[in-house]
């Protein structure tokens, strides 16, 4: 597991920013207009452009996370991601 993001709650949903090693981009996750059961909870924009979708989920344990699914022309594959609340911020795994 890796930490690849930082994010701040804002009114809005999620701000922060993800850096790996070739990628470093400001990211906005918010809400998504739901139409339906199958549909993302969550949209992750880096300005205007979408870059991912987002589900919440709720750990074994009671905790609440966004499972997202990010992609970009210049991945190789897409990265899935858990953003995670740990001492009041929140922060992006990623494993494989």
């Amino acid at each position: 597991m890796a930490t690849i993001g930082n994010f701040t709650k804002t009114a809005n949903g999620f701000s922060g920013t993800i850096q790996t090693i070739g990628l470093k981009a400001k990211v906005t996750i918010s809400p998504a207009e739901k139409r339906g059961d199958s549909q993302p909870d969550f949209r992750a924009f880096v300005g205007k452009v979408e870059i991912g979708a987002g589900w919440a989920r709720t750990s074994k344990g009671g905790r609440d996370f966004v499972s997202l699914k990010l992609d970009d022309p210049s991945f190789a594959a897409p990265i899935y991601a858990n953003l995670v609340e740990r001492d009041g911020q929140h922060e992006l795994i990623w494993s494989r």
